[in-house]
């Protein structure tokens, strides 16, 4: 992307042209999504964290009820 610097024309107005220009092309959000590699998860996998996940909720509750802490 390219911009000139028009004729009478201040620094912030520049710098306003030139981030307005940046939001609009959608650079910087693809960049910002690039930045770190997200490794894809498969679904069993997600799946299965979610059951231990309520496993785990249900034994906490249980051991509370009883008075017993984990």
């Amino acid at each position: 992307m390219e911009i000139r610097k028009k004729e009478g024309e201040n620094l912030n107005s520049l710098l306003y042209r030139f981030n307005k220009k940046m939001q609009h092309s959608g650079i910087l959000k693809e960049a910002k999504k690039r930045r770190f590699y997200k490794r894809v998860i498969n679904r069993r996998k997600i799946k299965m964290s979610a059951l231990y996940r309520l496993a785990r909720m249900k034994e906490i509750q249980k051991a509370k009820k009883t008075g017993f802490t984990i």
